[in-house]
């Protein structure tokens, strides 16, 4: 991964939970275009292949499948990035958003203070079919 400097669990949870969540989602794509980059052979399908896991409903569905996998302070993060108020039309239901902005708060926070477990997850969530 590009970023280098390891954030301690402290300064990574002082930072805003919708700035985590907008970090994760783009770690999110980048990981799911990373990974289908390799087996697909035209912009059109990659494109197709990573829209199937990155949006409100999968992200909503992975975050479910990983909950029980999740240590305490992940936990954590978690329902606070669950409970934000969220405002905006959105293509998903609220409670489908809620999770995802959760979901991606988890990976932001993940990406910045231990990318080992990061993987771990993310490697689980393909387990988790969206």
């Amino acid at each position: 991964m590009l970023f280098e400097k390891t954030l301690s669990t402290t300064e990574a949870k002082n930072l805003p939970l919708r700035m985590l969540a907008h970090l994760g989602d783009a770690v999110f794509e980048l990981y799911e275009r990373e990974r289908e980059v390799m087996t697909t052979h035209s912009a059109e399908s990659l494109h197709q292949k990573v829209v199937r896991r990155v949006n409100a409903e999968s992200q909503a569905r992975i975050l479910e499948g990983l909950m029980e996998h999740l240590l305490e302070p992940e936990q954590d993060i978690v329902r606070r990035a669950r409970n934000l108020k969220l405002t905006g039309n959105r293509r998903a239901d609220q409670a489908s958003y809620r999770y995802a902005t959760a979901m991606e708060a988890l990976v932001g926070y993940l990406y910045l203070t231990d990318k080992g477990r990061l993987s771990q997850l993310l490697d689980l969530s393909l387990g988790s079919k969206p």
